[in-house]
């Protein structure tokens, strides 16, 4: 069985969700934590798959897990659940991942959306950005922007999607691949933050890229800003 989940901020919400099958009492084994994302990112679809040890309707799960997050007061709800096929994998069985990076760009601090967004005080030049994101679409060696603890086997991914819009005061990153490594949005997005604030030429990303080299990179951007907004399955 599968639940799209919807959490928010730094709690662990597959603790939270477990605890919830604990308590009524169904007993679900979990074959594999899904990782789509780090401590303090946000998800808009995480997706988790268990297995239980009797049958239940789909719709009845969700009501009595959500029932059961709200008397813990979790920031987590499953927004549905539905049965899949035994060999279903909410991580392998994945073809796509999408996420988005959100900056507010102003000066005052930020205080609804605290822990919502990365506050940005310098202001950014969203077309000098955008003119340095066109240089990490497509395939690449992404070693310039891969987390120092990365565990991938290959630094080798595709970027089919890096999109940038400015609504008012608030800058998205809209981002989409099979997979992505550790920490590449949020290595991508720091780096492109310095194109905007005038630090680094939009050519320069060409450079930074060819020199799979961390450190010719910019620094990791907060994981507030970033948003799992969609996991990609095969019908």
């Amino acid at each position: 069985m599968t639940a799209p989940i919807c959490s928010a901020g730094r709690n662990s919400w597959t603790g939270r969700v477990r605890r919830s099958f604990w308590k009524r009492r169904s007993k679900p084994f979990v074959r594999k934590k899904p990782k789509f994302t780090d401590a303090g990112v946000h998800a808009l679809a995480q997706v988790a798959h268990f297995d239980l040890n009797r049958e239940v309707d789909p719709f009845r799960l969700r009501e009595a897990v959500n029932a059961h997050l709200r008397s813990m007061e979790a920031p987590v709800s499953v927004l549905a659940a539905e049965k899949t096929a035994p060999d279903f994998h909410a991580r392998y069985s994945a073809v796509g991942r999408a996420y988005i990076y959100r900056i507010t760009n102003r000066r005052a601090p930020l205080v609804i959306d605290k822990n919502r967004s990365w506050p940005v005080v310098v202001p950014l030049d969203v077309e000098k950005m955008r003119e340095g994101a066109a240089y990490l679409l497509g395939y690449h060696d992404f070693t310039s922007f891969r987390a120092v603890k990365c565990q991938a086997k290959s630094p080798l991914k595709t970027l089919d999607r890096l999109d940038i819009r400015q609504e008012g005061e608030n800058i998205f990153f809209y981002t989409e691949a099979r997979s992505f490594l550790h920490h590449q949005v949020r290595n991508m997005v720091g780096t492109l933050k310095m194109v905007g604030d005038g630090h680094l030429k939009p050519t320069e990303i060409k450079t930074i890229l060819e020199a799979r080299d961390r450190r010719a990179a910019g620094p990791t951007a907060p994981a507030c800003g970033l948003y799992l907004s969609k996991i990609m399955y095969r019908s």
